[in-house]
């Protein structure tokens, strides 16, 4: 295929994934997560879409997850398009189909979210064959998935009849609403309806036509914010207030349910959008008990559960169809049929001004991670671990003073003037207000124990002066 007939995959990685807490939050959500696979989500999305036939991806994210996107899809060639706010997909597939537009308007786009499972994947690229031909001949396709369950949790599409010429394809009749349970089962009976899988194919041509027939205010701010954006190392910055001139709406709503040209391809793929604990179980193996287990898990006389810990031996006993889910700092336990209920969970905390709700224990930066070890009155204890060849801010803080101690690797520290060489085993006194940063110039992880003393320990009380990555 040449390189003007590749399709270009399209990845949107702007949720949260609420109803998978307390593994997912707000700092860390799920399509960073191994779930369906020992890889990340977003990865296992991005690999569906590698090969002759395609682009290097293009990334439509949070601007706060913009390191996260970069290190695990490091290699691939991405092009991360950062929102400065969140807008629903409407704004986020125009700014997509506008940058895909440079490369010709016939460009097709294979737009998916970053956090669905799929199982066949040789069956989802013979309906993506499918769906690009429509595409082509000037359709905004979906993929339709055939339903397996009456699930109150997806919306629904009525599929209409095939469309000449166009194998496996067949027009759109109507989108339906999340349904409640006896409607649901109904359309699982009656045969005529799918699951909406929020993936869409359609040629940037087609998607821009569309927005400016129906939401012109809209594509004019997103086509703002594009030509403002600006562009350092892999990462294209949308105008900030440009991007958040333009109305918050769905792709569905600003298009797929107005347009003409709207169609469906159904598909029997194994897809999931893993949307709650309950979804994760239903697609994980499970032992002739009905359990899903992950991690150090021991269970007596348990069925149906699942059961993942993150570090924490976690033993359930005589329990049934429940989800127990344990990370550094939090755990969460239910019944399986309460998983849609996690949402008003994390909204409580939230509420409390708890920040285990939107934050993790380890955070994650651009060179790296830290992780909290004690907390204590007036001093606090991390562990932090720099990717070889990566380097902190050059910095100060005006009220805290900070020890340094290798673990493991080797590290460079300037404090003020000096330059100072350590190894593992040995470390480093840096004072209140001397100007210091940290590098590893070796070829495996540096590992260090932090110790902070002072009046104030907050991340705010950064002063930078240089930063490889851009941050203020």
């Amino acid at each position: 295929m040449t390189e003007h007939h590749q399709i270009l995959p399209v990845i949107l990685s702007g949720g949260t994934g609420t109803r998978l807490w307390p593994l997912s939050r707000e700092g860390y959500p799920k399509q960073f997560w191994p779930l369906a696979s020992d890889r990340p989500m977003l990865v296992e999305t991005a690999a569906r879409a590698e090969g002759p036939g395609f682009a290097a991806p293009m990334i439509v994210c949070n601007e706060a997850h913009r390191f996260l996107v970069a290190e695990q899809l490091r290699g691939r060639g991405a092009r991360i398009v950062l929102e400065p706010a969140g807008r629903n997909s409407g704004p986020a597939i125009a700014a997509a189909a506008l940058l895909a537009e440079e490369a010709g308007p016939g460009t097709v786009m294979w737009i998916m979210a970053a956090d669905s499972a799929i199982e066949d994947v040789p069956a989802l690229h013979a309906a993506l064959a499918q769906a690009a031909a429509a595409a082509r001949a000037g359709r905004i396709v979906t993929f339709g998935m055939a339903p397996t369950a009456p699930e109150t949790g997806y919306g629904y599409i009525e599929a209409g009849a095939d469309l000449p010429g166009l194998p496996g394809v067949r027009a759109i009749a109507r989108f339906v609403e999340k349904p409640d349970a006896a409607r649901a089962a109904e359309f699982v009976a009656g045969g005529k309806h799918l699951w909406n899988s929020g993936m869409f194919v359609a040629t940037a041509s087609a998607i821009l036509a569309e927005l400016e027939r129906h939401e012109p205010a809209m594509l004019s701010a997103v086509r703002q914010a594009v030509a403002g954006a600006k562009r350092d190392m892999d990462f294209v910055r949308l105008d900030p207030a440009a991007f958040a001139a333009a109305p918050s709406i769905s792709i569905d709503h600003a298009v797929m349910e107005r347009t003409a040209n709207a169609a469906v391809v159904p598909a029997a793929i194994g897809w999931s959008d893993i949307g709650s604990w309950a979804a994760l179980w239903e697609i994980s193996a499970q032992d002739g008990a009905g359990n899903a287990t992950l991690g150090p898990v021991e269970l007596v006389d348990a069925r149906r559960c699942l059961v993942r810990s993150e570090g924490i031996l976690t033993g359930v006993v005589g329990l049934e169809d429940a989800v127990v889910v344990v990370t550094d700092d939090a755990v969460l336990a239910m019944h399986r049929d309460r998983a849609q209920d996690v949402k008003k969970l994390v909204e409580q905390l939230r509420a409390k001004g708890r920040k285990e709700a939107t934050e993790h224990r380890r955070a994650y930066r651009p060179w790296g991670h830290y992780e909290g070890l004690i907390l204590g009155e007036r001093f606090q204890v991390k562990k932090i671990q720099v990717r070889p060849g990566a380097k902190l801010s050059l910095q100060k803080h005006f009220h805290r003073a900070e020890h340094w101690v290798v673990v493991s690797g080797t590290a460079i520290v300037r404090r003020d003037d000096e330059e100072i060489l350590l190894r593992e085993n040995e470390s480093v006194y840096l004072p209140l207000g001397c100007v210091h940063r940290m590098e590893n110039p070796g070829m495996i992880p540096l590992v260090l124990i932090e110790v902070q003393s002072g009046s104030y320990l907050g991340e705010d009380d950064i002063v930078r002066f240089e930063d490889t990555y851009g941050r203020a």
